[in-house]
């Protein structure tokens, strides 16, 4: 057998034809990036359901709900690590196929037979499985991570990634996914995921997906658990709302009212928590005298390490080299939260 990556192309098959055992192919890997991105609307991906079930670091059920209804911007992932990783896919997919004498082929954009909603965007379809005899059909899908998070794959892939697969292989009828991972630039990993290893989590995943695709279908947005990720929430709002003007009646909205307490305590908590840490901070300079370093039983207990910090002279720059601070500084209008002083006056009181 040789190694070989089959690309879509000519022979690339049509839409509506199915394309694994329960999935049909809704648009090929050709397709145009908004035409794609319009299309998966119409449905959950893997990426949709590790979202859903809050274990991914881009979204939650909340934006996956808006996303679908239209109320997110039609994008995709510009961050840095979307666009490398998007970049070295060819790459690893190619080293994978090398490494187990197989042979790949992208597809594109797939859906259930029998539960349209259900769907998923392959890697890489496998048409040659190298764990079988035969012309056994699966897929593989890639992955490059930051090598902090090489840990999460240190005894199988990462909970995203495991039920990522898990939902492809659900929507193909595969029996397993392969997965194969880049971790940080030089360090390859693969990964076999075997449905019949997660019979019950595969059930609950489709239990969760079938929930969130009523609640989108009948435009009720989902309630979120209390420690849902702040950073995603306040991004979604961000995106949510670009463009905001006038006031809003909270006088019967006590839910708001009560997030606003929370918030001033908090800022107290923080104001009061940066004193004592400035107070314990002169407490141990003291202590160290002119020395760089404190030692307990010959052990290092506490050093004075010397850092540095780049630091910009505006109104020099704009001054001396008014053609460099137009090129390079720019303004970026951002909100931040006012609450006034009379409000936090009798909060305080």
């Amino acid at each position: 057998m040789t190694t070989t990556t089959v690309r879509a192309g000519a022979t690339a098959p049509a839409a509506g034809r199915r394309v694994t055992p329960t999935g049909r192919l809704i648009l090929p890997a050709t397709a145009d990036r908004e035409d794609w991105l319009t299309a998966r609307r119409r449905g959950l991906g893997s990426s949709d359901i590790a979202a859903v079930l809050g274990i991914s670091r881009y979204g939650n059920a909340l934006s996956v709900y808006h996303d679908k209804t239209g109320g997110l911007p039609l994008e995709g992932d510009d961050s840095e690590p979307a666009l490398w990783g998007r970049a070295f896919e060819e790459t690893v997919a190619r080293e994978w196929a090398r490494r187990n004498r197989s042979v790949i082929r992208r597809v594109g954009l797939v859906a259930n037979t029998e539960r349209p909603w259900q769907m998923c965007t392959l890697d890489r379809r496998v048409l040659e499985c190298p764990l079988a005899d035969g012309r056994e059909r699966c897929a593989v899908e890639i992955k490059c991570r930051d090598k902090m998070k090489a840990s999460q794959f240190r005894s199988g892939v990462a909970d995203d990634v495991l039920v990522q697969t898990l939902w492809q292989a659900d929507v193909c009828g595969f029996d397993h996914i392969h997965a194969a991972v880049l971790i940080g630039g030089n360090d390859y990993r693969q990964y076999v995921i075997r449905i019949a290893d997660h019979a019950d989590l595969l059930d609950d995943l489709r239990t969760a997906g079938a929930r969130a695709w009523r609640q989108i279908a009948d435009r009720r947005p989902p309630v979120l658990a209390a420690d849902a990720d702040p950073d995603v929430l306040l991004d979604l709002y961000e995106q949510l709302h670009p463009d905001r003007a006038g006031a809003v009646d909270i006088t019967r909205d006590v839910d708001t009212q009560d997030a606003v307490a929370d918030y001033l305590d908090a800022h107290n908590d923080e104001v009061e928590a940066k004193g004592r840490k400035k107070r314990a901070k002169a407490q141990i300079l003291a202590g160290l005298g002119d020395h760089q370093a404190a030692t307990v039983l010959d052990r290092t207990f506490v050093s004075l390490d010397e850092t540095s910090r780049r630091n910009c002279h505006f109104e020099r720059l704009a001054e001396r080299w008014p053609e460099a601070y137009a090129d390079c500084v720019e303004d970026r209008a951002s909100h931040r939260l006012n609450i006034p002083r009379v409000i936090r006056e009798e909060h305080n009181a």
